[in-house]
């Protein structure tokens, strides 16, 4: 991955907590739903990230077994390791402060909230405000992972070049949607898909 040599005082590493407190409330699909806001504030507003690192920060923490949300602490990692220059001791101890702060930033709001929600949820879940909310967060959660998904594809910066990534994409989805072969299977083909260089 590219690095960037990046200056983060201790009010940039405190800007960096509260973004992702405050981004933690709004990860209603899961943290990846967020991704097109965090690439805005890390990529785009701070310069704290390249566009690589982002995408591949994504990818390698979703190839990873374990949960989805682990993309962040490798954001948080990548933010560190450039804040201290890319190598050596000062920037594996940065890193590791980067993936602290996101993942604390990630994980407590959001984790006191849903706690505190399904106590309440589960006295209240008979009560048609209850159910109605969680049929009308649906389209929300969809519509995140879809902005998501747009962002991932087109990285390269030309959407319309990458025809067989958007093609694998739909076939993917119409599969899921359409059958019952487990994910991991998917996730197997597409990547020797692109071991192959067919994608």
């Amino acid at each position: 991955m590219n690095t960037l040599v990046i200056q983060m005082q201790a009010m940039d590493w405190l800007h960096l907590l509260s973004y992702f407190l405050s981004l933690s409330l709004m990860a209603v699909g899961g943290a990846i739903a967020t991704a097109p806001d965090m690439h805005r504030f890390l990529v785009g507003g701070n310069h704290w990230l390249t566009d690589t690192q982002f995408t591949s920060s994504i990818a390698i923490a979703q190839a990873a077994p374990g949960p989805n949300v682990l993309f962040i602490a490798l954001l948080g990692w990548n933010v560190g390791l450039n804040a201290g220059g890319g190598s050596g001791a000062v920037a594996w101890s940065l890193g590791a402060l980067g993936v602290a702060v996101c993942m604390i930033g990630i994980l407590l709001p959001s984790s006191l909230l849903t706690w505190q929600a399904s106590r309440w949820g589960q006295r209240n879940r008979d009560k048609r405000g209850v159910r109605a909310f969680k049929q009308g967060m649906a389209p929300l959660v969809i519509g995140l992972l879809l902005a998501t998904g747009w962002l991932l594809g087109s990285a390269s910066g030309n959407p319309a070049r990458d025809w067989r990534v958007w093609l694998l994409s739909l076939a993917c989805t119409l599969l899921v949607w359409r059958t019952r072969i487990h994910l991991l299977w998917l996730l197997a083909g597409g990547a020797l898909l692109g071991a192959l260089g067919w994608i």
